[in-house]
């Protein structure tokens, strides 16, 4: 999904049961579709990758090359197919002005396509260069002379009427790698952040206190935080667009209002009638951020995420809901996991339970659908994976996630799932671990085990690219993972964002999320009731450095981090 640069037009792809893919702009109002692109590949050959840019051109990768539309015509625009080389389906990335996009090809090659103002762009780079030594810049000089050059051979040019409705000429630009990049890995360290002018950690303001925040999530339009409190009251913070925050996005340079509708009226869940405090809270939310479906251990509620009013409440217990996640491809449908070990398929339209899947022992606390493999991946307190097949809901496989020893497996501890960006592959998140698992075969990837003397785990998620992996501990430190390989790169400890006078106390982090745009952009809600975000400081723009590769460590001494909250950094396979 993507916004225009303006923020004013949402668009999606995907990919139908028949392996159709396709670009639709949405109503958000309506939570409908608007207009469907034409000119795919029947059946496409991988996962659609597309990108906007100029709030008025859409480009994807299909069928071996770049095709272009513009948003206010559902026809083809043009293609090209940058001389070649390009993956079946591959990856695209405009910058920020629209004159250059990046394109993933063949043998790991990125081929970088210009207009003539990233010429200029790149030209310019060139000509800085020759004044400064900075390795950076020698990089740069080095790529923008590689397009001086592809710029002299015409078989290398690609002529392209997409942008602004003039000829533009797209160049190739072969990367070139210097050997002050490779030098990097022989000094690389962990990097540890200790003080909060190390990172930009912002304390979301509060109206209203609450005990402790059990879910959390910010909407896909990235521009608002959403938490479920232990006492079923939702909370809502909104950045506004304004002069120091035009696009409305959220940061943690400037403080969200915490909002509420003119009624005055909260989002509270129907709460457990014996033991509120045993209940598991869960929520999920629509695409177009529209409506919140939400369970504190009473009946599931709907709400109108813009009026805060029930729209509909459902399933009184027992079972209550411990677990909650729409359908990709139809928001009416919506998998429930239960406290009673099963899984409920829900038909909100027709207030209808379509399927009942059993396969765990224990209460489900976690579901993730991928809309590429056409299957559902749970997980439960029984540290059990399975995997269904969500056209007939039939179970495929299932497999024990492996456990330290000396452990009881009788300890329930939740055990979250969720998909990579390529839909193939998911992590799990367990207090004792996190891993990497292929879906097809249900096999562990990567493994990256908490020591026995170390804080446990508790939450996980994936940045909104998959690259990286943002893990929380009992003892409030965050760390940050290289997803390749759950290999650690960064770690904030509590000092950086609790104040002093809770930073020797009890309080940390429940869960966390990721920003849906921003990949290194995450939150987290705490045990004390308060919810924090936080960025990288603006002059590193990133989580430290990731380690490097495995099978290169010995070239050049790697810092081993002693890992406070966690195990060796290195992974188990």
């Amino acid at each position: 999904m993507a916004y225009s640069a303006d923020g004013t037009r949402l668009f999606s792809c995907g990919t139908s049961k028949d392996g159709e893919s396709y670009i639709v702009e949405w109503n958000e109002s309506e939570g409908a579709v608007k207009r469907t692109y034409q000119g795919f590949h029947k059946r496409s050959l991988g996962v659609v990758q597309f990108d906007t840019t100029k709030n008025r051109y859409l480009a994807a990768g299909d069928d071996f090359s770049i095709k272009f539309w513009d948003m206010d015509n559902v026809q083809l625009l043009t293609a090209i197919d940058g001389d070649g080389g390009l993956q079946a389906s591959p990856r695209i990335r405009f910058n920020k002005e629209g004159s250059l996009l990046a394109v993933s090809g063949n043998e790991n090659v990125i081929k970088v396509m210009a207009n003539s103002d990233g010429l200029r762009l790149l030209h310019t780079f060139e000509n800085v260069s020759s004044e400064s030594s900075k390795p950076a810049i020698n990089s740069l000089a080095a790529a923008a002379a590689a397009t001086s050059a592809a710029a002299d051979r015409s078989a290398n040019v690609v002529s392209i009427q997409a942008m602004n409705g003039d000829a533009r000429n797209m160049v190739d630009v072969k990367p070139v790698i210097t050997e002050e990049s490779n030098d990097k890995s022989k000094i690389w360290k962990l990097t540890e952040v200790s003080e909060p002018s190390q990172c930009r950690s912002l304390r979301l303001p509060e109206n209203l206190r609450v005990a402790k925040i059990s879910r959390l999530i910010f909407t896909n339009s990235g521009n608002a935080i959403l938490a479920l409190a232990s006492n079923a009251i939702h909370l809502l913070w909104k950045w506004q667009r304004n002069e120091r925050n035009a696009t409305g996005k959220a940061t943690a340079s400037l403080p969200p209002q915490q909002w509420q509708p003119a009624s005055g009226i909260l989002m509270t869940n129907d709460a457990a009638e014996n033991n509120p405090e045993e209940a598991v809270p869960c929520f999920a939310l629509s695409k177009n951020d529209s409506y919140v479906m939400s369970a504190s251990g009473g009946k599931i509620s709907l709400f109108n995420m813009m009026t805060f009013k029930t729209m509909a409440t459902f399933m009184p217990p027992p079972p209550a809901a411990t677990f909650l996640a729409f359908h990709p491809q139809d928001n009416n449908i919506i998998a429930i996991g239960m406290d009673d070990s099963t899984i409920q398929i829900y038909n909100v339209r027709v207030d209808e339970v379509k399927s009942k899947l059993k396969g765990h022992s224990k209460r489900i606390t976690g579901l993730a659908f991928s809309n590429v493999l056409n299957v559902l991946v749970s997980s439960g307190a029984d540290a059990q994976l399975c995997v269904w097949n969500t056209d007939g809901w039939e179970k495929q496989r299932s497999k024990v996630l492996p456990l330290p020893q000396g452990r009881p497996n009788t300890a329930p501890s939740d055990t979250r799932v969720q998909f990579h960006q390529d839909q193939a592959h998911f992590l799990v998140v367990h207090e004792t671990q996190l891993a990497i698992y292929e879906t097809t075969k249900l096999e562990c990837m990567k493994q990256w085990p908490v020591r026995e003397s170390s804080a446990p785990i508790t939450h996980a998620t994936f940045s909104c690219d998959s690259q990286l992996v943002y893990a929380s501990f009992m003892d409030a430190t965050i760390c940050v993972f290289s997803s390749a390989n759950l290999r650690l790169r960064c770690r904030v400890n509590p000092s950086a964002y609790l104040p002093a006078s809770l930073s020797n106390s009890n309080v940390h982090p429940l869960v966390i999320a990721a920003h849906p745009q921003e990949p290194n952009m995450f939150a987290v809600g705490l045990s004390d009731g308060g919810v924090h975000i936080f960025e990288p400081v603006e002059s590193e723009g990133k989580w430290g450095v990731a380690p490097p590769a495995e099978n290169g460590s010995a070239n050049g001494a790697v810092a081993t981090p002693s890992v406070g909250a966690s195990a060796s950094e290195q992974p188990q396979r």
